[in-house]
């Protein structure tokens, strides 16, 4: 197992800021409350971004903020360990899921949350191993020279 000193910084940080969104009380601001409600009110009202409503942004949203941390996650770790990265990404969220459920009254616990911030976990390990993948050095094959 190859630690990887130079991404425990990004993966850190991030842990932090996920953290940070997930677990503190459910921010109210009027301000961003009429823009979302504007936000939405224009997507009802066209035929084309009629699916884009509250639930399904949401659901974007917890895909979006876990993809970069499924992908510091699968850079810190062995390069054939990136699908630990997912697991990783499936078990924090199902904490902290968990913890809004029994500690924050403001926020709902909910299991699609868990599905989409895994799927967000999983793109983000594939996008890092498959990086790694074409970015990799490739070891020389030695051959014997025939004199």
């Amino acid at each position: 197992m190859r630690f990887h000193p130079w991404a425990l910084f990004p993966t850190v940080l991030y842990i932090g800021f996920v953290g940070w969104v997930t677990l503190g009380p459910q921010p109210y601001d009027s301000s961003t409350a009429g823009l979302l409600t504007r936000f939405f009110d224009f997507s009802q009202s066209h035929a084309s971004t009629r699916w884009l409503d509250f639930s399904n942004v949401e659901g974007l949203a917890n895909v979006a903020m876990f993809v970069p941390l499924g992908f510091f996650l699968a850079l810190f770790l062995p390069r054939r360990a990136w699908l630990v990265a997912a697991v990783l990404c499936v078990l924090a969220s199902t904490g902290i899921e968990m913890f809004q459920g029994a500690y924050l009254p403001t926020r709902v616990e909910d299991v699609r949350d868990i599905v989409h911030n895994g799927t967000g976990g999983l793109i983000g390990a594939v996008l890092a191993a498959v990086i790694r993948f074409v970015v990799a050095p490739r070891p020389r094959s030695r051959r014997l020279r025939t004199v």
